[in-house]
């Protein structure tokens, strides 16, 4: 069993920077891959990023590559999403996932968090 929890979330404005985190408790979690989604109000879950349990690949959603990093201090059990030029379409509730080998599936996640809101204002 992995237990998740995220934090960092806010009230920003756009163009402003945010580092989400989420902190793992469980067995063999260094083994796992990551992933952040996030919801937005009467929007389905969708992929944001992700990264393989050694950090040598990661994936993200075209509207946020080159904004938004993926990161894990395995040490620590420490993932974080550093999001930068935060725009008003990134507001929603991002969430941490974790399973064995990365995916950008939802359904494919067994581990969640309960997720922190981020609202970016124009």
């Amino acid at each position: 069993q992995v237990q998740l929890v995220e934090s960092g979330g806010g009230l920003v404005q756009t163009g402003d920077s945010l580092k989400l985190s989420c902190a793992a408790s469980g067995r063999a979690f260094s083994a796992y891959a990551v992933a952040w989604f996030r919801q937005a109000p009467g929007k389905e879950r969708e992929f944001v990023a992700a990264m393989s349990w050694k950090g040598d690949y990661k994936d993200y959603r075209a509207s946020v590559e080159g904004r938004f990093t993926i990161s894990r201090d395995t040490a620590k059990n420490l993932v974080f999403l550093q999001m930068n030029n935060l725009k008003p379409e990134d507001t929603a509730v991002y969430y941490c996932a974790a399973r064995f080998g990365i995916s950008r599936e939802a359904t494919e996640y067994a581990y969640w968090g309960q997720g922190t809101q981020v609202t970016v204002s124009s």
